[in-house]
């Protein structure tokens, strides 16, 4: 496969990301009011439309909304231009690592868009058992999980592959 059908898939793949994480945000603010609850499964999902100003957990949601401004701003950044070298970078035959970076990517734009938006993050997944919470989140933060997940995973894989190779070598 050519260099450039290679790249529309993984863009496709990102747009897709950012596609339905920001329909499903839209939908919710439409039909939800902010706080509002809806049960899914009982004592385990619901959705619950909330916002989110700070990093994951909530983290720096107490600090001005400028400096929330300009700091996401920043690392969101820096987090693309690294997401895209490391794209760039990863070989042609890398599938897993490449479909990967682009669901991370598709997360991380759908995130940089909220926040240029409404300064905050629209989140709305919220599992629970019975008053234990997991903080709330969105298809976003669903996408950049799992793309972390699998490159752990692919990476952890790749390197057990590569160790009988190298001990082979140097026998």
């Amino acid at each position: 496969m050519n260099g450039r059908t290679r790249y529309l898939i993984l863009g496709l793949v990102s747009a897709g990301v950012v596609g339905l994480d920001q329909v499903t945000k839209m939908y919710i603010m439409q039909t939800m009011r902010l706080h509002e609850s809806i049960p899914i499964i009982p004592n385990l999902f619901s959705l619950t439309y909330i916002r989110n100003p700070g990093a994951a957990f909530g983290l720096l949601a107490g600090s001005s909304s400028a400096f929330r401004f300009v700091f996401f701003g920043l690392t969101s950044v820096l987090a693309l231009v690294l997401l895209g070298a490391i794209l760039f970078r990863l070989p042609e035959r890398d599938w897993m690592g490449q479909l990967s970076i682009a669901g991370i990517l598709g997360g991380a734009v759908g995130n940089l868009l909220d926040r240029l938006r409404y300064g905050e993050v629209i989140d709305f997944l919220d599992f629970y058992y019975d008053v234990y919470h997991w903080p709330a989140f969105n298809v976003a933060d669903a996408a950049i999980s799992v793309g972390v997940a699998f490159l752990i995973l692919h990476f952890a894989l790749e390197k057990k592959r590569q160790e009988p190779a190298l001990q082979q070598d140097q026998s």
